[in-house]
């Protein structure tokens, strides 16, 4: 078999020095940032070093056009701290929700694990060996419950850095472009570096941390111990749930309503002062694509790693205690923080952006450069940390699979992961002419948009689930269930770049709507705008990236699941099964009805409270009086708390009520369907969403010829752009990304629970 060449010891020592190495890199793109000042000098100019490197010597636009006007700074300074002070009161408010969810969800799988071996504490005999003794079920129960907790904590905390970094930087971002778009864009990328580094390293520190804690009192019971882990995906992805659809709901209530009145009804420019919903709309983008991905992307990543670890305890890995190779997982989230590090400085230091037109081929080429390196990290982790020859656990029999089969397995996650971002990319940039037919579909009207964006969503599907099935079918073949697994692992295991690029997306758009309240020069707007239209892009691409691991994961919960349960075969064909797959493939509907209504009746009571403000206060279209933006900022607020906990107990208590009541046969049909249609319908709306908006700002910014016989804004098919755009929001920012969270949440709740589900559950079909 052949041992691994990396000792334990060392193993020990890289993971958490490669996290703290993260920490550290997260930390100094801060200070970079915080270097802008908000604060203007005796110039008038912003305070900052001028030194040259990187443009800090660069005369203000300001300056060129003889204003130097420096209560632009100080209105910036004023805006951020508007926007700043929403979002932490909501998160602060949502969090309290979440909280009180936590600690019943907590006790709850307390309970029902404990109650598997009637709460006794002796010990066992293991599940996959009855030859040996395990550890009690009520200790799987008490250490399940600390690491749920652990891993919601660290959800929260991901998303709420995030959130505290991206407000920080957006006005910073916007004093930036004032000196070129090269300087924003570093601002604004340096932020999303921020986000990207703390939450890679913090989730793979505390991962790191609860194994070793944990094996103090499992020792060489590997079964019990990762069977355990598992309890810290699911925190992590349920905390993700709450603030994917609570922020979700927030920012597209805000968003369809400013633009509706605003842009529609008032024709006044997005982002407008003058409009009452666009502080809201503002908070909205840092509650829902900041902290609500953050902890979205870090589900994902606690989930992938929780799954390789429960398959390779049962594999030749946990049986001969091979520490190092237990650890492949882990292992390969560290070398992707320092090959993220390095694709960051391509970005930041050594290529310098100069024109709008670059912006994207730079993000392009963020990818591509994690991905290239990354591959050649897989390859050394699979070398010095892998036996030559190992066993993976193969539903109840050991498959033997090669150190360079595994190698592939992860490769071919990273790659898929390439491929999907680049198609999303395809079908969401206005570069190309998907969007641009989307666009042009505009001439006749509101109708025509909606059927053309429509008709791009559902065939941008076709190549993403392509590159998922092939990415599945090789890792399956190689490696099992591990295989996919580790698969999943290959496409996050660059999630700091891809994090990077996500919050970047967030930050700009921020920047470009506070460059619009300071009334700042219309060329500021044009380069913010320019940062913005490829943050859509950027955007979505980190959705397709979250949909497309989160389908892999799941499958590989999935596998875990099937083991843990003791089901020997998914067999469609049987009654309790087909009943299953067809109800699982239903509740991404029901889901997605449940977030679009929300957003939709939210949207109303903004709509309504803007309306009013435009017809009962004196002077406001005239810009003499101030909108009451707190109201709007309460309506948003409102709305998401009061919406987000109907759909968030559809997919807790699904896997529940099925495990209980109908029994594991039939909950492994609900997670196959849901795992089926919500991939579909996640990318298709996500993308769709993507392209309404893209084509909406490639009328606005007439860069082309042919973008100039659809404009100017105001024009008729603007205003149909804006309709498709207002349809779109709740797609791609609300129900789209929130899909990915509904198919693993539902897989690794089923495999945490999965101990009670064996032995209680099927109560019905135990009395007919």
């Amino acid at each position: 078999m052949g041992a691994a060449l990396l000792s334990e010891l060392a193993t020990e020592i890289v993971v958490p020095v490669c996290a703290v190495i993260g920490i550290v890199f997260s930390l100094v793109q801060w200070f970079l940032v915080s270097r802008v000042k908000l604060t203007p000098d005796r110039n008038g100019t912003t305070s900052s070093p001028r030194n040259n490197k990187n443009g800090y010597g660069d005369f203000l636009i300001e300056e060129e056009e003889g204003i130097n006007d420096h209560s632009v700074v100080v209105k910036c300074a004023e805006i951020q701290n508007a926007i700043s002070e929403g979002a932490t009161s909501f998160l602060f408010t949502e969090y309290q929700y979440v909280g009180i969810f936590m600690v019943a969800f907590a006790i709850l799988i307390f309970l029902f694990l404990g109650s598997v071996e009637g709460f006794s504490t002796k010990s066992q005999p293991c599940t996959y060996d009855k030859s040996k003794l395990c550890k009690p079920a009520l200790a799987t129960a008490l250490f399940s419950t600390v690491s749920f907790l652990l891993g919601a904590i660290t959800s929260v905390l991901s998303g709420f850095l995030g959130m505290k970094i991206a407000t920080y930087a957006n006005a910073r971002t916007t004093l930036e472009a004032r000196k070129g778009v090269g300087k924003a864009f570093i601002t604004a990328f340096r932020s999303g570096a921020v986000m990207g580094f703390l939450l890679a390293a913090n989730g793979l520190l505390v991962l790191y941390i609860t194994i070793n804690l944990f094996k103090l009192y499992y020792g060489d019971d590997w079964e019990g111990l990762f069977e355990a882990i598992t309890g810290y995906g699911l925190g992590g992805s349920s905390m993700a749930l709450f603030g994917r659809v609570g922020g979700g709901i927030y920012t597209k209530a805000a968003d369809v309503g400013a633009d509706l009145v605003g842009k529609v009804e008032r024709n006044i420019p997005e982002d407008d002062p003058r409009n009452p919903a666009v502080i809201a709309d503002n908070v909205g983008d840092n509650v829902g694509d900041i902290a609500g991905m953050g902890s979205d992307l870090f589900g994902s990543y606690a989930e992938s790693s929780c799954a390789a670890l429960v398959v390779a305890s049962i594999s030749s890995f946990g049986i001969n205690h091979e520490f190092t190779a237990m650890l492949y997982p882990l292992l390969i989230s560290s070398m992707g923080i320092i090959v993220c590090l390095i694709t960051t400085l391509f970005a930041t230091d050594f290529f310098e952006i100069k024109a709008v037109k670059e912006i994207e081929p730079a993000l392009k080429k963020q990818l591509i450069i994690s991905t290239v390196l990354m591959t050649v990290g897989i390859a050394i982790i699979s070398w010095i940390a892998l036996p030559t020859s190992f066993t993976i656990f193969n539903f109840g029999a050991q498959k033997e699979v090669k150190s360079w089969q595994l190698f592939l397995c992860v490769g071919v996650g990273l790659w898929a992961g390439l491929i999907i971002g680049f198609v999303t990319e395809y079908y969401t940039s206005n570069a190309y002419s998907p969007v641009q037919d989307v666009a042009d579909s505009c001439r006749t009207g509101a109708a025509t948009n909606v059927i053309f964006g429509l008709a791009l969503g559902y065939k941008s599907v076709i190549i993403p689930i392509f590159a998922i099935a092939i990415s599945i079918f090789v890792s399956f073949t190689f490696a099992a269930m591990y295989g996919i697994a580790v698969a999943a692992l290959g496409m996050l295991s660059t999630i700091a770049t891809g994090l990077a690029i996500d919050a970047y997306g967030p930050i700009s758009d921020n920047a470009g709507g506070i460059a619009e309240m300071a009334g700042m020069s219309h060329r500021i707007r044009e380069r913010t705008d320019a940062l913005d239209a490829a943050g859509n892009t950027t955007a979505a691409i980190g959705k397709g990236f979250a949909i497309g691991s989160a389908a892999l994961v799941s499958l590989a919960l999935f596998g875990a699941f099937v083991s843990r349960a003791g089901i020997l075969t998914v067999d469609v064909l049987t009654p309790k099964v087909f009943i299953g797959l067809i109800v699982g493939a239903m509740l991404p509907y029901w889901f997605s009805a449940m977030t679009m209504k929300s957003v939709g009746s939210a949207a109303l009571k903004m709509v309504e409270e803007v309306r009013r403000q435009f017809n009962t206060i004196p002077g406001l279209m005239e810009g003499h009086a101030k909108p009451d933006y707190a109201t709007c900022v309460k309506i948003s607020t409102d709305a998401s708390i009061k919406e987000m906990i109907p759909p968030g107990a559809l997919v807790m208590l699904t896997p529940l009520i099925v495990g209980i009541f109908f029994g594991v046969e039939t909950l492994s049909g609900v997670l196959a369907g849901a795992l089926v249609s919500g991939v579909q319908i996640a990318i298709s709306a996500s993308n769709t969403g993507g392209a309404w908006d893209n084509a909406k700002k490639y009328i606005e910014a007439g860069a082309s010829e042919h973008a100039r016989t659809l404009g100017p804004k105001g024009s008729e098919p603007h205003k149909a752009a804006v309709i498709g755009d207002t349809i779109g929001d709740p797609l791609k920012d609300t129900s789209g990304p929130s899909l990915n969270i509904l198919i693993k949440l539902m897989a690794v709740e089923s495999l945490v629970f999965a101990p009670f589900f064996a032995t209680h559950g099927g109560l019905l079909f135990k009395i007919f």
